[in-house]
């Protein structure tokens, strides 16, 4: 039986989510073929699921599902007698969106066995039956090393800019989910504070089939790379005996930052270069409301540990809530500075709105229920306007500032000038900008930022 897996958008990497089933799905006698459609240039996709008996959407996240969309279409007007599946994160969160467009199976969690399972009902002939594979699945996995052959290269994708030099990043997971609850994560409706471990053994099998092919650095996607430190110390201790000029980057919470300082430096001497972490705001009462269990105090601490051992922090942050007003962003941008992190934010960060998927948490805040228009099919999610109307503005303003073509021509501490020009309401030529250029200018003797190209947000 034929199967095509499809990715529309997994942030720069070389998809995961088509690899690790990839893998399961041949183990089992499919003929598995493989499209990212982020990196080819689509034209010949609809002839490769012409003859598919299974085409199955990978929707890791809101992008990938809007982008989506309109191609689910598509197949099931090129090959309506195809079954339609939607798997990932994304997609039991969307799945009223999804019936209506005709997807037939949906799974959420962990998802290779279950998508082991439809093929082996379709198999058999269950073709045109309802949906027995649970919607959401946290049943442990038999991981099997992803299966990455048929991909576009590694150089295709998003790479590490280290030292004035660019490395060719590999990406893999270590674990899935999250024991944690912050309102505002999609991970939350899907795993409920549980995660699971991808053994160490098939993650080093993993980063052996990229380091081959030319990964210099790797990319650990975990949502919380210490939500278990014993896996993730063992996994980067063989990682480096194995690969010891071999860089990695990974995203851990602040939380777990403090918690588990003593793991900062093993990190740092098994190759770690960048740390992303949700830092989300400067402001105690908005990371109350978002349940991140952690203060200001705590990122500064937390940055301060990382600068310690030699480590990179990569922040990011939902810059705009119903919650903010303009002077408390002006505030969000002063401590950015006050702290010499012009250079280790990626510009889309100033501009980042808060999203409200369907499923979200954030809806148990009574606020927030008062706040929300109906639930937008066209957007993905909750549609929400900020009691003042200037700050919708202004980030809307802050948004074509960070996406326009100029901004990529820019360093990020030149267009951090007109971002604060932008928050302060003032021209161009005023005083301000001068003002935070030269505090900005007085940080400058300094190491590179490592950098990915394709920035980190959720």
């Amino acid at each position: 039986m034929r199967v095509v897996l499809i990715s529309t958008y997994d942030l720069g990497h070389q998809p995961f989510g088509l690899a690790s089933p990839a893998a399961s799905l041949q183990a089992v006698g499919a003929r598995v073929a493989c499209l990212d459609l982020a990196v080819k240039d689509g034209q010949h996709w609809q002839d490769v699921v012409q003859n598919a008996d299974l085409v199955a959407f990978y929707l890791p996240m809101h992008t990938a599902t809007r982008l989506a969309v309109p191609l689910i279409k598509q197949v099931r007007e090129r090959n309506p007698g195809s079954h339609l599946c939607c798997y990932g994160l994304y997609a039991p969160l969307n799945e009223a969106l999804l019936r209506q467009l005709g997807v037939q199976t949906i799974l959420g969690g962990e998802f290779e066995q279950s998508l082991v399972a439809l093929y082996r009902r379709l198999e058999a002939g269950g073709t045109g039956s309802p949906q027995v594979e649970p919607l959401i699945s946290l049943t442990k996995q038999s991981f099997l090393p992803p299966q990455r052959h048929g991909l576009p290269d590694l150089n295709k994708y998003a790479f590490l800019q280290l030292d004035n030099s660019r490395r060719v990043a590999g990406y893999t997971e270590a674990s899935r989910g999250c024991k944690h609850h912050c309102r505002h994560c999609p991970i939350v409706p899907v795993y409920g504070g549980r995660f699971r471990v991808v053994p160490i053994e098939v993650v080093m099998a993993d980063i052996r089939q990229q380091v081959r092919v030319g990964a210099q650095h790797i990319t650990f996607g975990d949502p919380d790379f210490l939500n278990g430190p014993t896996h993730a110390l063992r996994l980067v201790t063989a990682l480096h005996a194995e690969f010891p000029t071999l860089t990695y980057d990974v995203t851990i919470k602040i939380e777990h930052l403090l918690q588990q300082r003593r793991a900062l430096s093993t990190l740092r001497e098994t190759g770690c270069v960048l740390v992303t972490s949700a830092v989300e705001a400067v402001d105690d009462n908005i990371l109350q409301r978002l349940d991140k269990r952690h203060t200001v105090a705590n990122f500064v601490q937390a940055l301060g540990l990382l600068r310690e051992v030699g480590l990179s922090l990569n922040p990011t942050f939902v810059a705009f809530t119903p919650w903010i007003s303009r002077r408390g962003y002006i505030e969000l941008l002063r401590v950015i500075d006050q702290f010499d992190l012009v250079d280790h934010v990626a510009p889309i960060q100033y501009a980042i709105r808060l999203l409200l998927p369907a499923g979200t948490k954030l809806l148990e805040l009574p606020e927030i229920q008062g706040l929300v228009g109906p639930f937008d099919q066209a957007a993905l999610c909750y549609p929400w306007a900020h009691p003042d109307p200037e700050v919708d503005r202004l980030q809307a303003q802050l948004l074509r500032l960070v996406s326009s073509r100029e901004a990529r021509t820019m360093s990020r501490r030149d267009l951090f000038g007109f971002v604060w020009q932008l928050a302060q309401g003032v021209e161009r030529s005023s005083g301000q900008e001068q003002h935070m250029q030269g505090a900005a200018e007085a940080h400058a003797v300094r190491q590179p930022v490592p950098q990915l190209s394709e920035p980190w947000y959720c």
